[in-house]
């Protein structure tokens, strides 16, 4: 019986909350030991529903994965890796084109699924496929698959039209095992990306340039098993940051890295929030009523599309008008309608989102579209007067682990039910 979340709103957050490894990296970290037979260690892994389609990936393709603690888990690949990854655990995430680079470097083959998860529209895989037969492959879609062929990889000069983070690690880890020096321009400079190549480099890998949009890496013939601790999740730090804004209160986050959200933090104070960082933390305090800003998306450092759905649940209570403008993905709008249904006044205008701010949100029946959308309307929940339920938690758990219990021990009024125990609810 598929659970939704029962938001009680209209209560502010105090307390403490740490912050988990990161989804987006963790995924990635997992496909990435598949360059190195042997037992890899991964600590700091989320438990999300996207990893466990991302160990299914692994076991279908020979290795074995274990959790050996809360969160660590055991990743231990065969000499002989398979080169399917097939459809069924690959519709459930957006992840899997992360182990076509693997493959191909490992096995010379690969037939790889087209991604599922979240719908934000047009997220094409077409740099990641450019970029691997830049370096020597050949791919086809052949039914829904990707099939790639490669006797030897090498290394090549790729310039990116577009600083995609999915295709940047695509193209670091197969030309970690390529022929030759790979430099990759106009590469992505997300934190994630740091955090691979750092996995990378204690597997043995020679990479450089990392943090810049020109990124090196010198292939070697063979890459070891290593032990690695999953970043921070920047965007779960982002999500609580904003509810505390949204809600009001004081909140506390802790375990993450404040110089991965300094743009989010700047806006937030723009708003009339207190925000102060420590060495492993941020304080947040706000009385609720945010003020209007202008907000515009762009590839990092710059604001990060993912908060974009946040943002714009905050600032339905801000007292004027704001603007937001999303220039990554042409599809991260379609929750728009479920905050109206709560009273919101937004409007999509293209590219921007109109929100004009209003006294007060109403609780209401509401559906997650995706991911953040689904973790925007939990926020809106948290503001509005009276009850919110909402449905498609399958969206929310991907991407958050715990988020029920880390925002009751914030003072949240949230609980997970099944929906036929609605009523009762």
């Amino acid at each position: 019986m598929p659970e939704v979340f029962v938001i009680d709103g209209h209560a502010p957050l105090h307390g403490e909350v740490p912050v988990s490894g990161a989804k987006n990296s963790a995924t990635k970290l997992l496909a990435t030991a598949l360059l190195a037979p042997g037992c890899s260690r991964l600590e700091r892994v989320p438990r999300v529903a996207e990893v466990g389609p991302m160990s299914e990936v692994l076991a279908h393709l020979g290795a074995q994965v274990r959790w050996t603690g809360d969160n660590e888990l055991v990743v231990d690949v065969p000499e002989e890796l398979g080169i399917e990854a097939p459809y069924e655990p690959v519709r459930r995430m957006r992840a899997s084109t992360a182990v076509l680079g693997p493959l191909v470097a490992r096995t010379g083959r690969a037939r790889v699924a087209l991604p599922g998860g979240c719908n934000l529209g047009h997220r094409g895989i077409d740099l990641h496929v450019r970029g691997l037969e830049q370096l020597g492959a050949s791919i086809e879609l052949v039914h829904g698959y990707l099939v790639a062929e490669a006797p030897k990889l090498r290394g090549a000069h790729v310039t990116f039209d577009y600083p995609s983070h999915g295709a940047t690690e695509t193209l670091v880890m197969a030309a970690s095992l390529a022929q030759g020096t790979t430099v990759i321009d106009n590469a992505s400079r997300e934190p994630e990306i740091h955090d691979l190549t750092s996995f990378l480099q204690r597997m043995g890998a020679r990479i450089s340039g990392v943090g810049t949009n020109r990124i090196e890496v010198e292939g070697v013939d063979r890459l070891k098993p290593a032990s690695y601790s999953v970043m921070p999740d920047r965007l779960e730090a982002g999500t609580y940051a904003i509810a505390a804004v949204a809600a009001g209160g004081d909140v506390r986050i802790t375990d993450m890295v404040p110089g991965h959200l300094e743009l989010v933090f700047e806006m937030l104070q723009e708003t009339g929030a207190e925000v102060r960082t420590e060495d492993h933390a941020v304080r947040v305090t706000a009385d609720g009523s945010p003020k209007p800003v202008d907000v515009s998306t762009l590839p990092y450092p710059g604001f990060p599309t993912d908060l974009q759905p946040l943002v714009v649940a905050m600032l339905t209570r801000a007292s004027g008008l704001s603007i937001v403008t999303e220039n990554i993905f042409d599809g991260r709008f379609m929750f728009i309608d479920e905050l109206a249904r709560m009273g919101a006044d937004v409007h999509a205008e293209g590219q921007y989102v109109v929100v004009r701010g209003v006294q007060r949100l109403m609780g209401a029946p509401v559906v997650a579209p995706d991911l953040r959308a689904g973790a925007a309307l939990v926020v809106a929940g948290l503001t509005a007067e009276g009850r919110t339920v909402v449905e498609g938690l399958e969206q929310i758990d991907r991407g958050y682990e715990n988020l029920t219990g880390k925002l009751q021990a914030l003072g949240a009024r949230v609980r997970r039910v099944p929906s036929d125990q609605l009523v009762e609810a």
